[in-house]
């Protein structure tokens, strides 16, 4: 996205939690080096910490002056089925997933000037489309983020700030072991996983002025994937 979004003019900052990134591998590379590249700003950030996301709003002000555009693709997902729940892990995902996105748009709106078409881009899941049975808490916090998503855009929308949310379906980062590349890749009806950059073309429409009249929506964006195909 960084990447898509840069090349369309975007100036852009991006942020990550280091520990947690390193804990899980960087299968699409540091991201520290690709700001670098890019000629990003780079600014890490603990989302869960007390003033987090406050904290990196601010920075992006100081930084560049103002903010225009706010896309939140950070998350967390853990393996939680029935039966294997436990508060620390769901408190966890709503932490991430859902509290830290709440205050990030309440830092957008109190940064953004008046009179300044913004834009807003959240990331949801399938949990709509299908159960989720081994992703509980993680279907839980992005069934929120769809509800605020819509509420946030009646909020925000007489300030001419648009607010949007898309579910990108399986993206091929590198995440998946080779039987569950297959079975995933079965059930996309051209038969090929969805890549960062098909996600990354829409994130940057969406934060384009064409896109000015779409708010509200949560958008599905994944090729006609479905748990049902075969």
């Amino acid at each position: 996205m960084a990447r898509r979004l840069t090349t369309d003019g975007y100036r852009v900052m991006l942020t990550g939690l280091p520990s947690y990134d390193a804990e899980q591998g960087l299968p699409g590379g540091d991201p520290a080096a690709l700001a670098a590249e890019l000629g990003a700003f780079w600014h890490p950030a603990d989302l869960t910490a007390p003033g987090g996301p406050e904290a990196l709003v601010a920075a992006a002000v100081e930084h560049f002056g103002a903010l225009d555009t706010l896309v939140s693709c950070h998350t967390y997902s853990t393996h939680t089925p029935l039966g294997e729940l436990d508060s620390a892990e769901i408190d966890r995902h709503l932490t991430v997933n859902v509290r830290a996105n709440m205050l990030l748009v309440q830092a957008y709106a109190a940064a953004h000037g008046e009179g300044r078409p913004g834009r807003i881009v959240l990331f949801t899941s399938g949990q709509r489309l299908g159960p989720m049975t081994g992703e509980l808490a993680y279907a839980a916090s992005k069934a929120a983020i769809e509800y605020l998503t819509r509420d946030f855009s009646v909020l925000l929308a007489p300030r001419g700030v648009t607010v949007n949310a898309i579910n990108p379906g399986p993206n091929d980062t590198g995440w998946a072991d080779p039987e569950t590349h297959a079975w995933v890749r079965e059930r996309f009806p051209a038969k090929r996983w969805g890549t960062p950059d098909d996600t990354a073309k829409l994130v940057s429409w969406l934060c384009s002025a064409e896109a000015g009249w779409i708010t509200g929506q949560i958008i599905d964006s994944a090729g006609g994937w479905s748990r049902d195909n075969a």
